[in-house]
């Protein structure tokens, strides 16, 4: 059984792309169209998220998904960068469930490893999406009456890209390996 689903992952598809494609393909989206997104790529997405490893497997993620009218206008509301997208995942870590070790927790870091999949799955379906930190956690926790072991991580905003959307100049800036990695 292992074996097969090793052949399986090592298969290519010629309709997906391969992982440094789309790693090379995904930038911030800050522009979004109001074209609303199918159910199933939201499922989709949110399934990326629930494959994710977290710290010792305890999953401590809760992910809301903002899209009513009501939702959408609140966040807006409270940041300026959940720029109007027609869908805004707000990822936030149960603090009950969070592995914690010489009191430090994994919850942003296993919120920051589900919503990188969520993010690259998002592109893959040819979807937009933006990492978010720029808002106060406690207004929005208290905006979307959030029970008080739910914290905000990040928000997501997630959609079709507008019309002539292009990456940022500085998103090919990239330093070079030598400037990042070491060897030892």
């Amino acid at each position: 059984m292992a074996a097969a689903m090793l052949v399986a992952c090592n298969q290519t598809n010629d309709e997906t792309s391969s992982f440094m494609d789309l790693a090379r393909t995904r930038f911030a989206v800050r522009e979004y169209a109001q074209t609303p997104v199918e159910q199933a790529k939201i499922d989709s997405i949110l399934e990326a998220g629930r494959l994710a490893p977290t710290a010792k497997n305890v999953q401590p993620q809760h992910i809301y998904v903002l899209q009513s009218p009501e939702a959408i206008a609140k966040i807006n509301e409270l940041t300026r960068c959940a720029y109007h997208a027609p869908v805004v995942f707000l990822v936030c870590y149960d603090t009950d469930l969070a592995w914690t070790k010489d009191g430090e927790s994994s919850g942003n870091m296993d919120c920051s490893i589900v919503g990188t999949h969520m993010m690259l799955e998002a592109t893959e379906l040819g979807l937009g999406t933006c990492w978010v930190k720029w808002f106060d956690a406690a207004e929005v926790a208290k905006a979307f009456e959030l029970p008080a072991n739910h914290k905000p991580s990040f928000i997501m905003p997630c959609g079709y890209a507008a019309e002539g959307v292009q990456p940022h100049a500085n998103h090919f800036s990239r330093k070079p390996l030598s400037e990042t990695v070491t060897y030892k």
